[in-house]
Parts: C-alpha cells; sequence; structure tokens
C-alpha cells in the first residue's frame, strides 16, 4: 500500500534526527559550561576568539552562522564577565574590534576539558565522529557557498 504522505512522516524526516541530536548535545555541554559561567552561544564566541585572539563582530557572525541581533547581546554579556573587550576599529568606526582579556584567555585553559568530556558521551568511533563531521560540514558549507559568504 502506497502512502501518499510517507514524505510526511516524523521518521522520514532528516531534519528531526538533526534537531533531536542538536538538543541532546547541548543539554550535555550545560554542566560543562555552567561551571565556566558560560552559555553554548557564548562558548562558541570564545572557542573563536581563542583561536583568532581578535576579531570584528561580522567575522563571528560568519564564523558562527549567526545574524548580527543574536552575537550582538553575546558580547555584551561576554563584556560584562570581563572575559572580552569590543571598541570601534581605528581606522573604521563602523568596524567593531572584539579581543579577549587576559580573564577570556585563562578561562581557555579551564574549558579544555570540555570538548573530551563531551566526546566521551557520545559512542562514536573515530571513523563514525570523522564521517558525521564531514556530512554537516559540506551542508554548512553549501548553505554559505549559497549565501555568498
Amino acid at each position: 500500500m502506497d502512502d501518499k504522505y510517507a514524505a510526511l512522516r516524523l521518521k522520514n524526516q532528516l531534519c528531526f534526527p538533526l534537531y533531536a541530536v542538536s538538543n541532546i548535545i547541548t543539554r550535555k555541554y550545560k554542566p560543562l559550561l555552567d561551571k565556566l559561567d558560560l552559555t553554548y552561544t557564548q562558548y562558541i564566541v570564545m572557542m573563536v576568539l581563542w583561536e583568532q585572539q581578535q576579531v570584528n563582530e561580522r567575522f563571528l557572525c560568519r564564523a558562527l552562522c549567526l545574524k548580527s541581533n543574536t552575537v550582538t547581546p553575546l558580547l555584551q554579556k561576554l563584556v560584562e564577565k570581563g572575559y572580552i573587550e569590543k571598541k570601534k576599529a581605528e581606522n573604521d568606526e563602523r568596524n567593531l574590534v572584539i579581543t579577549l582579556t587576559e580573564k577570556g584567555t585563562a578561562l581557555q585553559d579551564e574549558a579544555l576539558c570540555v570538548p573530551e568530556s563531551i566526546a566521551r558521551e557520545f559512542h562514536l568511533s573515530q571513523e563514525e565522529a570523522m564521517s558525521l563531521y564531514r556530512i554537516l560540514y559540506k551542508i554548512l558549507e553549501e548553505e554559505r557557498a549559497k549565501n555568498g559568504e
């Protein structure tokens, strides 16, 4: 028997397991990030800064696939916590430059345990993890290309 609504079944949706796993992963990060006084989105901002040292807001938005109206309040919270500083670029006042403070740099040492702790939560082989990584980044890169990034 042919089910004309098969495409509308939850079990047939790619988006649902992605959504559900994303929620699971974010919940697993929460207790680890609470110890660092960070939300997940603040954590990913800090990861970009730990890697780059200094960025502008536009770079952060592109790197994290977030809109400016999401990133701006995140940055303000991180300034209030003393992890970052933001100031206008000398050569272009419209360009907001974000840099780590000493406290923000020191937080990186405390965060070292987070990736390993999360990896232990999921029983994926190295090969499975890399396959998933490649597939997800393929989707991200295709979307970025469509948006001219």
